[in-house]
């Protein structure tokens, strides 16, 4: 408790000490890491997954630090789901003041082959969840007149993530979903902006660091020379959700360690640099 405590007096820039702040997919990996910093800084937490027992895991590692957390399950897909989740965190938490979008799902498929089912259920989870979490949640923050999205896009919402079917277009609507949110919403006080991140670790790629050489391969192709980890993302989150990023809206934060300007070094040329492969 009494760290907590100094934590909160070293972040109080933040202000978001005992705001209730939902976190969709926290039940594990980058939602999980979110969430574990925005506790740290006092926020109380909403932990929002399909995965109940996963989020339940976290919420009560959260409360051992005495931080105000509890777990709630939802298929942000669904909209009764979404909604009945909303009234379930209002009811124990409170009205919400930060919402981050981050569940999401990846269905691997070339655009020849992926089925129509798959296609349809990247795009619901990963957009029109972003949508739907962000009008149930962000009621609350219209009726106050305050408030703040953060919706967690993908480097892949820039470039092509070939075989991965509709994953690289969900993902790019997120970005305009973020931005039309921001042109609404802004005017009655409600904020909306974007992180990208990649080169992040997390359950989903844990099985590619297994391959001999595959991580440094993967660093080398970054300008900060190694690979992300959730907590990494967290920081920027955290940023975007508080009071210091007050005039940031409609925004996009590459949070990627570099990947985006590395482009022209992939491209050989001899007596200038080596490929990050050699």
């Amino acid at each position: 408790m009494a760290q907590q405590k100094e934590n909160r007096a070293a972040n109080h820039g933040l202000n978001l000490d005992g705001k209730v702040c939902v976190i969709t997919g926290a039940g594990s990996g980058i939602g999980a890491g979110i969430a574990r910093a925005f506790a740290s800084v006092g926020a109380h937490v909403a932990l929002v997954d399909r995965d109940l027992a996963g989020a339940r895991a976290i919420s009560a590692e959260l409360r051992e630090t005495g931080a105000v957390a509890q777990a709630f399950g939802c298929n942000v897909s669904d909209e009764a789901s979404v909604a009945a989740a909303a009234d379930e965190v209002r009811a124990a938490l409170g009205p919400v003041s930060v919402l981050v979008n981050n569940a999401g799902v990846l269905r691997v498929g070339s655009l020849e082959t992926v089925s129509i089912a798959d296609w349809n259920q990247a795009l619901a989870v990963n957009l029109t969840g972003y949508f739907l979490c962000a009008r149930a949640f962000g009621s609350d923050m219209l009726a106050a007149g305050k408030g703040s999205i953060v919706h967690v896009a993908s480097i892949a919402a820039l470039n092509p993530q070939t075989n991965s079917g509709s994953y690289s277009p969900s993902k790019a609507g997120v970005l305009l979903l973020s931005r039309q949110l921001a042109a609404e919403w802004g005017p009655r006080g409600v904020r909306s902006n974007c992180v990208l991140p990649g080169m992040i670790r997390t359950a989903l790629s844990a099985k590619f660091y297994e391959e001999p050489g595959f991580e440094a391969r993967r660093a080398a192709a970054t300008a900060s020379r190694r690979i992300g980890e959730p907590e990494d993302l967290a920081g920027p989150v955290m940023f975007l959700a508080s009071d210091l990023a007050a005039y940031v809206n409609g925004a996009e934060v590459l949070v990627d360690g570099g990947l985006d300007c590395m482009l022209m070094d992939m491209v050989p040329r001899p007596g200038f640099n080596a490929t990050p492969a050699a």
